[in-house]
């Protein structure tokens, strides 16, 4: 798996995780990993897979789904092939399997409906469990 995410782990309500996905190499599907806009997705048992945020080809651009305004902070480290979410304030209702993922977007406006487009994305990384307990 070129995508490798980590950072999760059990944490009380309340609590800050800080997710990484780091591409294995510069290239992402032969793509450079820069061309690529980055998002974050979540699976809970029982539940289809949802957006997260998502972070633009430079990183100036940031998206969130609405369960992560103001408590989810997305970012990206070209020169590291890395991809961050920083989470705080974390609920129970956050507890899921953290999948990132690596979308073109050529020709496409950015903004939450394009990038939360589970279709849109066209490498997935394996994926990380986050745990929120009361």
């Amino acid at each position: 798996v070129q995508l490798q995410a980590s950072g999760g782990g059990s944490v009380q309500v309340g609590g800050s995780l800080r997710l990484s996905c780091a591409s294995s190499k510069r290239t992402v599907s032969g793509r450079e990993f820069s061309s690529h806009v980055m998002g974050w997705f979540r699976q809970a048992p029982g539940k289809e897979r949802e957006f997260v945020a998502a972070v633009s080809w430079g990183g100036n651009e940031q998206y969130y789904a609405d369960s992560g305004k103001g408590r989810f902070t997305i970012s990206r480290d070209n020169a590291k092939f890395t991809v961050y979410l920083q989470m705080s304030n974390l609920k129970p209702e956050d507890t899921a399997v953290y999948y990132c993922a690596a979308g073109l977007f050529e020709g496409m406006v950015l903004n939450e409906r394009s990038t939360g487009a589970i279709s849109a994305y066209r490498a997935w990384g394996q994926g990380t469990q986050v745990t929120v307990s009361s």
